[in-house]
């Protein structure tokens, strides 16, 4: 089976974007991909609220939804629809919500991401020069989500995670009660944190859990002149980065094994030897 991995450069103009997205989803299933994840925000990077709010759909009803469900059937894929706000209890901050297709089109998860990018970025010597003092709160906009996500697919279980979410390991071990093979990390990196971290998160991720990660991306300038990092890439059980996409917007893809993996897993059982409880070192 092929993964692919989406990177665009979304903007303010929805329908654009959402064709940008069609025509990359329709090159990853015309080259034989069976999993597709599409970047975080990829129907919208807008400055503005308004335009976030205005966007913004009813749980299980909206265009956006519609258009990920009807590429997923027409084209016999399984989609990882990146993010889209999908409506809260408060109409000023809606969900980053992240929602789960397969090949029949059919809406399998719904996973809200838990952890909100709040930061002041840093400013050091090493950022790029679009880099510099960036401020960002992200939950002065979105509604916090509260619970992790892992979805049963053919090729064994899928976790999904978002962006900032890359940073808590602690969620991924959450996830690991339910066990899972595949994560997708749907994401819109700065272009400071991208070139600091993004790839050495990706990275630490697959692991130390031993699974496959498939990381979409957001890249170049959007509305408002924020720059974003790209580099969607896929990485293996071992940590090897098996596809990159650089910084232009277009796709990658790579194959995925199970039964490698499966035995991977049997000969190098770091996952059976974790302890949960207390550790006593007397």
């Amino acid at each position: 089976m092929r993964l692919a991995a989406l990177q665009l450069n979304s903007g303010a103009d929805v329908q654009d974007n959402l064709a940008q997205a069609g025509d990359q989803l329709m090159r990853a299933a015309a080259d034989g991909s069976g999993l597709t994840v599409l970047p975080e925000n990829f129907a919208l990077m807008s400055e503005t609220r308004a335009d976030r709010q205005a966007l913004a759909e009813a749980d299980g009803d909206g265009p956006v939804q519609a258009f990920l469900s009807a590429h997923a059937r027409e084209l016999g894929l399984w989609i990882v629809g990146g993010t889209l706000p999908i409506r809260s209890s408060d109409p000023e901050r809606p969900f980053s919500a992240c929602c789960v297709y397969n090949d029949s089109g059919e809406r399998v998860a719904r996973y809200d991401k838990i952890h909100l990018f709040d930061v002041q970025v840093p400013d050091t010597e090493k950022q790029n020069k679009h880099s510099g003092a960036e401020v960002y709160k992200e939950s002065s906009f979105t509604s916090q989500g509260s619970e992790p996500c892992v979805v049963s697919t053919p090729w064994g279980n899928l976790g999904v995670a978002v962006c900032y979410d890359l940073r808590f390991p602690e969620l991924f071990r959450q996830m690991l009660s339910s066990g899972f093979d595949l994560l997708a990390v749907p994401a819109a990196f700065t272009v400071a944190t991208g070139n600091a971290h993004w790839k050495l998160l990706l990275r630490a991720r697959a692991t130390e859990n031993l699974a496959y990660v498939v990381a979409a991306a957001q890249v170049g300038e959007h509305p408002g002149g924020r720059h974003t990092w790209g580099h969607a890439m896929i990485v293996n059980p071992w940590g090897e980065v098996l596809a990159d996409a650089g910084s232009e917007p277009g796709l990658v893809m790579a194959n995925y094994d199970r039964d490698e993996l499966n035995r991977l897993r049997r000969d190098f059982p770091v996952l059976r030897h974790r302890r949960t409880g207390q550790i006593d070192t007397e």
